[in-house]
């Protein structure tokens, strides 16, 4: 049935092209129905696989935004005028050879001299801002409700039912992480003895015969690892990974008596307690590696021949560090977004959230802002696997205050992922959904790009798919910068491409209408020509 996708995608683009467009039209989706049962049949090779979000669903047969065939065939030499990007995230390695020649430069400020020259009351904001200070580890926003007795009773009474779960939880895994650990650890070492050899083969471990039923045990332990598709030193490697992340957890992240605040020196529930932070918005530390992979995503270098290519050309990366490990305080996003605008940001990318927000309203207020200059706000739908939709899955900030609104004036754009199979796995297990509060899914697992020190890797969530889309709307404004912010999210969300299968969430199917709002999985190729028409008035 390999053969029948392309006639549904290519139906799907005739009917784009063939059809008059408003920003607020929406596509008809392909007719095909007999694609329902259609999924991938082959593995991705692994060129393909560290770059299959940009691969194309009728070439390839995966849920990728055709990004390769937009550049080919719709922006091919076109030159479009820069856009600034601005990613609120835990910092970019400024440095890196992807990203380095990306940055946005503040025109009015000189580095390093200690002075505020722009007089926008941020000092030494040259690539954009830290409103971190030298602060890294955090407690999670319920914790510090809990331990600030922040709000009315009801909600410390909801912090305090979902800390008390999510303790328990990190110490029962720690001890249960140490266990096992210590079990494969010992069998690893007494195989190893007993074959004398260091490395040995699931085959090695079928032939060996097993003296006693101690021994038989340990065979047996270590034969169920790698029957899983790992190797011992791997599989211990991840177990104590998982031990720290969890010792992690409980040392700061659900410490009710940590302070991770102290080293800023700021108030962080005092809106107007300003003038904390620093102009250096690069990641402190090697591991803070999201917001570097965010960005690659969004607009590494296309040109240069390493590492990876973006989604956009023609960025100027505006880098605002405010997400630590932990949860990000209202204040800094808020104050984030504000100085985004200010300071000429036409898209905010924005991969982070959390369930509990003491103070959403300033928030709001800056998303607001942000849609009276005409700025699309890109949000990662979060990675909990649950349905946005119900009232008791917050994922802050979001756009509720804008329920009493028109569609038209909405800003915001919340983003789920997609795994690289296409079929009906092709929803990522922990991406949220929600029909009315998740608006289009992209590619978001398995994604491979930038990390600190000019290293590659990959990752996974939807804080991957927010930034593809994000680089979707600022190639868009990049190429047709007459349009809105509002025209070129309704352009993504219109030009997506429909698909007629159902998809798994949990032990549940659905169709992808069911999920979001748009009913589809973003594509930049059908976006751009789409915005092709709008932007010439058809």
């Amino acid at each position: 049935m390999k053969n029948l996708i392309p006639q549904f995608l290519i139906l799907g683009t005739l009917s784009l092209l063939g059809m008059g467009c408003s920003t607020t039209a929406q596509l008809s989706p392909p007719t095909s129905a007999s694609l329902s049962n259609f999924s991938r049949s082959t593995p991705l090779k692994e060129k393909e696989s560290l770059r299959w979000s940009h691969l194309d669903p009728i070439q390839d047969t995966v849920p990728g935004m055709s990004v390769d065939r937009a550049y080919a065939e719709v922006v091919k030499k076109r030159k479009g005028s820069p856009v600034v990007v601005a990613i609120i995230d835990s910092g970019i390695d400024l440095a890196h050879e992807d990203l380095q020649d990306l940055l946005w430069k503040n025109p009015g400020e000189i580095a390093g001299d200690g002075l505020d020259n722009d007089q926008n009351g941020y000092i030494d904001d040259v690539h954009g801002y830290n409103f971190l200070g030298e602060s890294y580890h955090e407690q999670m926003e319920f914790v510090r409700i809990v331990a600030k007795k922040l709000g009315d009773a009801n909600l410390q009474k909801k912090a305090n039912n979902y800390l008390e779960p999510q303790v328990s939880e990190a110490k029962m895994a720690v001890q249960q992480y140490e266990q096992i650990e210590q079990l494969v650890s010992m069998a690893h070492q007494n195989i190893q003895k007993k074959l004398g050899k260091e490395s040995y083969t699931l085959e090695d471990l079928e032939k060996y015969e097993s003296q006693n039923e101690e021994e038989e045990q340990v065979i047996g332990l270590l034969a169920q690892v790698m029957t899983m598709g790992q190797d011992i030193p791997t599989a211990l490697a991840e177990l104590q990974e998982g031990i720290a992340y969890y010792q992690s957890q409980l040392e700061y992240n659900l410490n009710l008596e940590f302070d991770g605040r102290m080293p800023v020196g700021d108030n962080p529930y005092d809106l107007k307690d300003l003038g904390y932070g620093n102009g250096n918005p690069g990641n402190q530390l090697e591991e803070e590696s999201h917001g570097t992979h965010v960005a690659g995503i969004l607009a590494a270098n296309r040109i240069n021949k390493k590492g990876v290519k973006g989604v956009a050309e023609n960025v100027k990366l505006m880098s605002l560090r405010a997400v630590p490990d932990g949860d990000e305080y209202d204040k800094d996003v808020a104050l984030a977004i504000r100085y985004a605008v200010d300071q000429g940001a036409k898209v905010i990318n924005a991969s982070f959230g959390k369930k509990f927000s003491p103070n959403a309203s300033w928030v709001q207020e800056a998303l607001r802002y942000a849609a009276a200059k005409d700025v699309l706000f890109v949000h990662a739908a979060g990675n909990d696997g649950v349905d946005l939709d119900l009232p008791e899955n917050p994922n802050f900030p979001n756009d509720i205050y804008s329920l009493t609104e028109t569609t038209s004036e909405n800003n915001y754009l919340s983003v789920g992922a997609l795994t690289p199979y296409y079929g009906p796995d092709m929803i990522a297990s922990f991406s949220n959904y929600g029909k009315n509060r998740v608006d289009i899914f992209a590619p978001g697992d398995e994604i491979y790009s930038t990390l600190p020190n000019s290293n590659y890797g990959v990752e996974g969530g939807t804080s991957m798919a927010a930034p593809a889309v994000a680089g979707m709307a600022a190639l868009i404004r990049s190429l047709y910068p007459q349009l809105s912010a509002v025209q070129v999210k309704h352009i993504i969300l219109d030009s997506g491409l429909s698909v007629p299968m159902k998809v798994r969430v949990g032990e549940q199917e659905f169709s992808l209408a069911e999920l979001c709002v748009s009913g589809k999985i973003a594509n930049l190729y059908t976006a751009l020509l789409l915005a092709e028409q709008v932007a010439g008035g058809k």
